[in-house]
């Protein structure tokens, strides 16, 4: 169901937030190793005017609320979601760069972006694993996130240490490896935080997927 997008509150701007939004190389990204078989790569503020960025999407895509059934009930999905190809005229001329960018340094073809709107802090993902795990052995999977600050947890099947990694506007979090497989991730729920976005860049659609991660 389309819905109308309400209003975005403000959240305090950062150095690199205001401007038209632009590209930094991604050769910046760290690899974080999570195990033998699993990795992130983090990037802070690989898009510069994050902040222009986010004002756009929040008000030109096609924001919608879903509902998916839940043992024997139907609940609201705590998020907006907005899917779109990636020749989509709403998108700005910088999502398209930032895909070609992405396929450039994996060397697979990013076609396919979907994008989370996260209201306040009643917003979240649980935990889970993409589903694309059952029909590739190393997706990987880029989020780029706008807007405000939200932490963006990781912890590994069957237990053991996790990982929370706050991402601010304009930073970059890619999954690959085994990542999907052995990890699981999700975006809390907090008591209070300004809206954030986040677009997901895949290398292959999910069509089992109510909304995109992240």
């Amino acid at each position: 169901m389309v819905t109308a997008c309400p209003p975005a509150a403000s959240w305090q701007s950062t150095l690199f937030g205001t401007g038209p939004p632009r590209l930094q190389d991604l050769s910046g990204l760290d690899r974080i190793e999570l195990d033998a078989q699993c990795w992130i790569d983090l990037g802070r503020a690989v898009v510069h005017g994050s902040d222009e960025l986010f004002s756009t999407l929040h008000r030109t895509l096609p924001w919608e609320a879903q509902e998916r059934p839940m043992y024997d009930r139907i609940v609201a999905v705590p998020r907006l979601t907005a899917h779109l190809d990636l020749a989509d005229t709403r998108f700005p001329p910088v999502v398209t760069d930032i895909a070609q960018a992405l396929s450039d340094r994996y060397e697979l073809p990013f076609e396919h972006v979907g994008a989370n709107l996260y209201r306040d802090g009643e917003d979240s993902v649980a935990w889970h694993g993409d589903r694309i795990r059952f029909r590739l052995a190393e997706p990987v999977i880029a989020i780029l996130s706008l807007g405000g600050s939200r932490v963006f947890r990781l912890r590994p099947r069957g237990g053991g240490p996790g990982r929370s990694i706050s991402l601010h506007g304009g930073d970059m979090l890619v999954m690959g490896g085994a990542c999907q497989h052995r990890w699981e991730h999700c975006v809390p729920k907090v008591r209070s935080a300004p809206p954030r976005m986040s677009l997901t860049f895949r290398h292959e659609r999910d069509p089992e997927a109510a909304s995109p991660d992240g």
